[in-house]
Order: C-alpha cells, then sequence, then structure tokens
C-alpha cells in the first residue's frame, strides 16, 4: 500500500503544463463536496494531499531564455498550482450566486456565468498566494504541512475583511453536522478548528515521503490527527450532560412564508404576500388553541411595501398582529429623505407592537457589494454603453451605524442581523456595551429566495451556527424560503424548516450561557478592530 502511495505521489510531483493545472482545478472542485449540504469530509483528504504534491513539485526555472523561464516558472509554478485550485474551489462553493441572475431571466441570465468565474477568478488570487507563499517558505516535509495551514488560515482571516469581506465556507465548517467537533470553536473560533484541519488532512501528504521511514511518517500523521480526536474529546466533554434552557414567558413564532423573489415585489401581489404572512401569523398553535405565541418573527423585507415613517397603512395593519405585552419583528425596506430632499433607502428590522408601530428598529450596516450597492458606481456606469444592461440596482442602500442591542417588550435584548451579517466571525455583537447590557440572542432575518434550490442556503445556515457556539448564545433564524432554524447556545439545532416550503414554527427561545466563552471575551476582540 505504501509503495502505492509514493508512485502516486511521484506521479502528482512529475505532472506539468496543462495536465497539472486540470488537477489542481479538478481537486479544488470536489473539495467542496465536504461542506454543506452534502457533508463528506474524507474528500478533504484527497483534495489538500493533492495540493500539497502538486506543490513539491512546483519549479522556479531559471536559464537564460528570460521569456521561457518566466512561461515555465508561471505554468509549473507554485502561485498557478493553487491559484487553478481555487478556481475550482470557488467555483462549486460559489456557483449558487448565479441563480441570482435567473431572476429576471430575460435581462440578466446572460451574466450569470461572468459573474460565477469573474468572482471565483479574483477569490483564486487568495489560494494562489496561500501556495506560494509556502512554497517560498518551506521546503517538502513537516514544515511544509505546518507553514501551509497556518498561510491558509491567514488568508481565511483576510477574506473576513479584505474588500468588505466575504468568509465563506471557511474550512472548519465542514464539521457542522458534528456537534462534539464544533465545541472547539467556543475557544478559539471557527478559524481555529480550521487550522486544526488543515493541519491534520494536510499531513497525510506525508504518507507519499519515501525518503522517511513509515513509523516516521505513521507518527508525523498520527501527532495532528491526535489533536483533532482531543478536540472531539473536549466537545463531548463539554455538552455532557448540558440540556437546552428557555427563557420563562417566551414562545416565538418563526413564520416563513415562502414567497419566490419572482413573485416578491410586484405590485399586484404584494397585498396576497402580506396575506400570506398574517394567515401563518395568526394560524393556531400545534400546541393547542390555549398556547399562544408571544413574539412573531418574520423574515428580511417581510413587509412588502416600502415604508415611509409610521403612518404606513400596511404599519397599522401589522401592528395589529403583534401579540399583546409581546412584539413582531420583521425585516423591511424602509424610505426616509435626507436633509436636502434626497430618498434614502434602508434594510431594516422592525419591532413592532400593539401600542407602537416603531418601538425599536435596527439598520444594516454590511451591505452587500453588488447587490445593495455598487462600489465605484459612477465609473462603472460610464463604461455601460446601455444602463438597461447593467445589473445595477437604480439606486444604492444606506449603511446603517452598526450593531446595536435590540430590545423589545417580554423578551431578553437581541443582537440582530440581516442577511449574511451573520457569517462576519467576532462581528455580530457589539462591542460597545457592558456585560449587563450585552444581548442574550442572535437574531438572524434573511431572505435566500435569490438562490432557489441550491448550496447557498446551507452554507449560509452552517456559517451562522458557528456564531452561537463561538458567543454562546442562541440564534434564532428566520427565512423567507428557508432554512429557518433555532440554535441554542451550544450551535445544537433545536428545530429548523426544510427549503422551499411554506411554514411556521412554535418555539421557545433557549437561554445563553451563563459563562461566557473564551472567544467571545478575547478572540473576538482581534477581529472587531477590521470592522
Amino acid at each position: 500500500m505504501f509503495f502505492s502511495i509514493e508512485r502516486l505521489y511521484t506521479f502528482f510531483i512529475e505532472l506539468r503544463g496543462f495536465k497539472r493545472g486540470s488537477l489542481a482545478i479538478f481537486l479544488g472542485l470536489i473539495s467542496v463536496a465536504a461542506f454543506p449540504p452534502i457533508h463528506f469530509v474524507p474528500i478533504v483528504i484527497i483534495s489538500f494531499v493533492g495540493l500539497i504534491w502538486l506543490l513539491d513539485g512546483s519549479k522556479e526555472e531559471k536559464n537564460f531564455n528570460r521569456k521561457q523561464s518566466a512561461k515555465v516558472s508561471f505554468i509549473n509554478g507554485s502561485f498557478l498550482v493553487g491559484y487553478n485550485f481555487g478556481l475550482g474551489f470557488f467555483s462549486a462553493g460559489f456557483y449558487w450566486i448565479g441563480f441570482s441572475f435567473l431572476v429576471d431571466v430575460e435581462k440578466f441570465s446572460w451574466m450569470m456565468p461572468f459573474a460565477i468565474l469573474g468572482l471565483s477568478a479574483c477569490f483564486a488570487t487568495y489560494i494562489g498566494l496561500v501556495t506560494l507563499i509556502t512554497f517560498y517558505l518551506s521546503n517538502r516535509g513537516i514544515g511544509r504541512i505546518i507553514i501551509f495551514s497556518i498561510v491558509w488560515v491567514v488568508f481565511e482571516w483576510i477574506r473576513g475583511f479584505l474588500f468588505t469581506g466575504f468568509p465563506w465556507n471557511l474550512l472548519g465548517t465542514i464539521w457542522v453536522n458534528s456537534n462534539n467537533m464544533i465545541q472547539f470553536a467556543s475557544f478559539f473560533g471557527v478559524l481555529g478548528l480550521s487550522l486544526i484541519t488543515a493541519l491534520t488532512l494536510s499531513s497525510f501528504a506525508i504518507m507519499g515521503y519515501k525518503n522517511k521511514p513509515i513509523i516516521w511518517r505513521l507518527k508525523a500523521v498520527g501527532a495532528p490527527v491526535s489533536l483533532m480526536v482531543l478536540a472531539w474529546i473536549g466537545g463531548v466533554y463539554k455538552l455532557s450532560g448540558v440540556d437546552t434552557d428557555f427563557v420563562d414567558g417566551v414562545l416565538l413564532r418563526l413564520v416563513q412564508p415562502n414567497i419566490q423573489q419572482s413573485e416578491k415585489w410586484k405590485p399586484e401581489k404584494r397585498l396576497n404576500h402580506l396575506n400570506n404572512l398574517l394567515e401563518l401569523t395568526n394560524s393556531p398553535s400545534v400546541q393547542g388553541d390555549t398556547v399562544k405565541p408571544t413574539h412573531i418573527i418574520w423574515p428580511e423585507t417581510a413587509i412588502p411595501f416600502s415604508l415611509r415613517g409610521t403612518l404606513s397603512p400596511a404599519l397599522e395593519i401589522i401592528s395589529k398582529a403583534a401579540p399583546k405585552n409581546g412584539a413582531l419583528f420583521s425585516g423591511a425596506l424602509e424610505i426616509t429623505n435626507n436633509q436636502f430632499g434626497e430618498k434614502k433607502f434602508w434594510n431594516t428590522l422592525k419591532v413592532i407592537t400593539p401600542e407602537n408601530k416603531n418601538f425599536d428598529s435596527y439598520k444594516k450596516f454590511h451591505l452587500v457589494p453588488f447587490g445593495e450597492f455598487i462600489p465605484f458606481r459612477e465609473q462603472l456606469e460610464t463604461l455601460l454603453i446601455d444602463n438597461k444592461y447593467s445589473a445595477l440596482a437604480r439606486i444604492d442602500f444606506s449603511r446603517g451605524s452598526g450593531l446595536k442591542v435590540l430590545n423589545a417588550p417580554g423578551i431578553p435584548p437581541a443582537s440582530p442581523l440581516i442577511c449574511y451579517e451573520i457569517i462576519f466571525t467576532g462581528n455580530v455583537v457589539p462591542a460597545n456595551v457592558d456585560e449587563q447590557n450585552r444581548p442574550e440572542w442572535l437574531l438572524n432575518i434573511t431572505n435566500d429566495a435569490w438562490f432557489g434550490l441550491s448550496m447557498g442556503p446551507y452554507q449560509h445556515l452552517a456559517a451562522a451556527k458557528f456564531r452561537a457556539v463561538e458567543e454562546g448564545l442562541p440564534l434564532v433564524r428566520v427565512a423567507n424560503t428557508g432554512i429557518s432554524a433555532l440554535i441554542d447556545p451550544y450551535g445544537r439545532t433545536i428545530v429548523q424548516t426544510r427549503l422551499n416550503e411554506r411554514n411556521f414554527i412554535d418555539v421557545g427561545l433557549p437561554k445563553a450561557i451563563m459563562d461566557r466563552t473564551f472567544f467571545s471575551k478575547t478572540q473576538a476582540l482581534f477581529y472587531r478592530f477590521l470592522h
């Protein structure tokens, strides 16, 4: 068996040109099968081992012909092997973004392949830099495995803030289905889990090094594997005998209306959409007629009318559906005027009570580039001959002031997060509040209808789940088409809906962990200064 591995290693390091690049792309593509919803974790061993072996075969040629030298170095060089791997990894991981261009097929579908490949080509640079730096800082062997793992996680961290940040499919999230394993994130965050995962998976590359004794190779692989096993055992110990405690007197109703994005903003359908939400809100509880929800939660931009202040007729109707002595939380598109009379658009979360139609609110501050605002809008629009094909929104959303504590009657304070704001590790709870005023749960509303029946909503939920573990706070997630879920402060899923179903869930609110996690007290400070 070991002889066969050694021969395979030789095959990898001797590959050149097109075959080498194609194999790197393929390894990147298949690695995404480890992420939700497939969860085939062993595939990453093959991908990372193959990437390390291809990196071992990289050459930086030097000869008298500078042009030829540059060409050979580029094709067989350390940067390109990582770049090609990244091209496969991000194309498979980001393909779901293309579904948003199918909402209006006639107008935008032609942009789908350009968006996916263009974004993937940009993000592939991160992994190209990982392999380039690793190659020049290390030689073949254990040192290369360690350097590669560290640099991989450094660039995952950089992905979280550079160019507004998009830390999607971080390596640690492959363990999202293991409640025991993800407890490691309560100490060192998802990036800490990414580090020991990268170290363990890539260590299997050592088995191909025929210049080392078999016993030495087995020990070299066994050390990081033992570290991973210890992390799992630690999770078992942490969860042993720990039950989910619920806040007294709080019964949430999570409303998933399942409104397709192509129908959502059609003027003739908006009243139907509101009636759909109200019908689910007022439906009898599955726990019996005597049990009524104390708090209702609707998803992102659920209110199908543009709100202008507190005099909106829609708000008048919705406030009557809010539970007495409780509240209704809902996403809404809000329009205001600035001092010059210019309209400003906000993606907001409203807290509505029967007595106060605007009890509290939160404005989204981490906006989606090219979705909610256009970077360098003026420069881009000058390049477009015909604006109707720009796929650029006619307006930019305004940015909120930042994270805040959201209050509502009869329920502990929450940290509100709209859509992908939940994916940013270390940046989901306001840093400027004292211990007594710290939020006691995370509220994430979203609309993943843009991305259809794809991997996107599953991966979004997986990222959100890690925020609960890191902060030791329960997570309430309500999505338009799914996946809505209740996650306890240990990252355990209490209940969740299926994707693309019309449904509601009545469930209690778990209590936060009494003693804050190590991550929330220390590591989070390391991330916040970047945001």
